[in-house]
């Protein structure tokens, strides 16, 4: 396969590379984009509080005699790189050439977590190991499926000169890394001269996308990051306010968005809500949402992890901001939903994608699936459109839709529809290739497909809350109007990005020649 990010000039901003994803996407590789990370394998250092996770799983047939506490047989111990190293082994498996600064134990724990990093292919010269400190671990004790009992293991101080130590080791871990990734736990190993450490390289080293995920992120605004992750908490504590889980948070922590970017003096501020998924908040009101596909109850930790390394390792590659905060929402789907402290793959990742290929609902299924949704309570968005060439016009789109409701629906028209509309040349991809594009992006819920010339036919099936519709039109010129009113809904018109068009894309790649060649 032709890396499309290497069509690109070598020298191109992050922010101007907004065509790779769409030349990716106009081969209808969606799926493949997890690969491109791996092709171009950026380089990411990793500060932060490495931690060592144990999973100690066994039986319960009988309680102790020294208290009423059942006693678990343990049969089975399982260990795995925790916190930032964690974030370092995610980035590995995501075809990252990774770096580990941080400061462990001379321990067992800490020779155990340094092998599962050297394992992983993680560089561990930076990761500095003192007889004076030792190793953070969590242990948890599992009986079937249920967590008995977490023993944490942390450091009471840490000597400064182990602290001097990590310091030093800075300039030279993060000179050349195309992504530098704080993960500061709250220890105090990063405190004082780490921090003033990197704040230096910060200035001396502009052109490497800086990313920090720490307990307070305010704390880092002298770095000036390119990112930071708090979670909703953290977030609050920013802001000085209390957040409800039973209201939007999202839309609470956007009304504040001026707040958090001058607090944290951050160019991009991503919230991370759970099981509500994650708002991104930059400047100038740019605004992004992902929906997470919560799993049922399991054991699983370190999702945060993963989201904070596939978010740094496809802004790396030169990825653009909304498409990787979609991958990291990917990749935080497939660990959420497997026990113990887990990674995920470039493969792991692709496969979640190429999953909804196939994922276009027959009407009767939809039909059933949307009265389910509405019988608990759900509003029902419907919009539709051919979606041929995904670009950030249409995901800006789909995500202001999917607010005015609970459930998104997107009909997409068949293959014979774009043709009619957009002429003989069109679509470029065709219709297995679109759903499966449409259904992958986390704000979308179901995908189906018309052959109709207008969507009034399944309006009257359907009966949406919401009929959503992106252009210069008003409601007043929509043939669906009429209908979408007739079932007591209403039509909401959305804003129009006329510099992002499918002819516009269509137009840059044609016009770019091939690598290594004349067009």
């Amino acid at each position: 396969m032709e890396d499309a990010l290497q069509r690109l000039p070598a020298d191109t901003a992050p922010e101007d590379r907004d065509g790779a994803g769409d030349l990716a996407q106009v081969r209808g590789l969606a799926a493949w984009v997890p690969a491109a990370i791996a092709d171009r394998a950026p380089s990411v250092t990793v500060v932060g509080d490495a931690m060592l996770d144990g999973w100690w799983s066994g039986t319960i047939e009988r309680f102790c005699r020294e208290a009423p506490a059942p006693v678990v047989d343990v049969t089975h111990r399982e260990y795995a790189a925790g916190g930032a190293a964690n974030t370092a082994v995610n980035l590995a498996a995501l075809g990252a050439r990774v770096r580990m600064c941080g400061l462990i134990g001379d321990d067992d724990a800490g020779r155990r977590l340094r092998g599962i990093l050297d394992d992983a292919g993680v560089d561990t010269t930076d990761l500095v190991q003192d007889a004076r400190v030792s190793t953070t671990t969590k242990y948890r004790i599992l009986a079937g499926d249920q967590v008995m009992l977490r023993l944490d293991d942390t450091h009471d101080g840490l000597p400064a000169a182990a602290i001097a130590a990590l310091a030093a080791r800075i300039p030279a871990a993060v000179t050349g890394a195309d992504a530098v990734v704080v993960c500061d736990y709250g220890s105090g190993a990063l405190d004082g001269e780490v921090r003033a450490a990197l704040a230096r390289r910060a200035t001396l080293d502009p052109g490497a996308v800086v990313v920090v995920d720490a307990h307070d992120t305010a704390a880092w605004s002298a770095l000036r990051p390119d990112i930071v992750t708090p979670n909703a908490q953290e977030a609050a504590q920013v802001l000085g306010l209390r957040l409800d889980a039973r209201t939007d948070r999202a839309a609470a922590v956007a009304a504040r968005r001026t707040d958090l970017l001058a607090a944290t003096n951050a160019a991009t501020v991503v919230v991370t809500l759970d099981r509500d998924g994650t708002v991104l908040l930059g400047p100038d009101g740019e605004e992004h949402r992902t929906y997470a596909r919560p799993a049922t109850e399991k054991q699983a930790s370190g999702a945060g992890d993963t989201f904070v390394a596939s978010l740094t390792a496809a802004r790396a590659a030169g990825l653009p901001l909304t498409t990787s905060l979609d991958l990291a929402q990917a990749a935080a789907d497939v660990v959420v939903h497997r026990p113990g402290t887990s990674v995920c793959t470039t493969a792991d990742l692709t496969g979640h994608l190429q999953q909804f290929a196939d994922t276009a609902l027959a009407t009767d299924e939809l039909l059933r699936k949307v009265e389910a949704d509405r019988a608990a309570g759900k509003r029902i968005v419907l919009t539709n459109g051919c979606f041929d060439v995904l670009h950030r016009g249409h995901t800006r789109y789909l995500n202001q839709a999917k607010q005015l409701g609970d459930v998104l629906v997107v009909a997409l028209n068949d293959d014979d529809g774009v043709r009619r509309l957009k002429g003989p040349d069109r679509p470029i991809n065709p219709i297995a290739d679109r759903a499966g594009i449409i259904a992958s992006l986390s704000c979308v819920d179901y995908v189906t497909v018309f052959a109709t010339d207008t969507l009034v036919p399944l309006i009257d099936q359907l009966k949406p809350d919401v009929y959503a519709k992106g252009g210069d039109y008003t409601a007043q010129m929509l043939e669906e109007t009429p209908a979408v009113e007739a079932c007591g809904g209403r039509v909401s018109i959305l804003d129009y990005v006329p510099e992002r068009s499918t002819a516009e894309v269509v137009r840059r790649i044609r016009a770019t020649p091939p690598a290594g060649g004349a067009p």
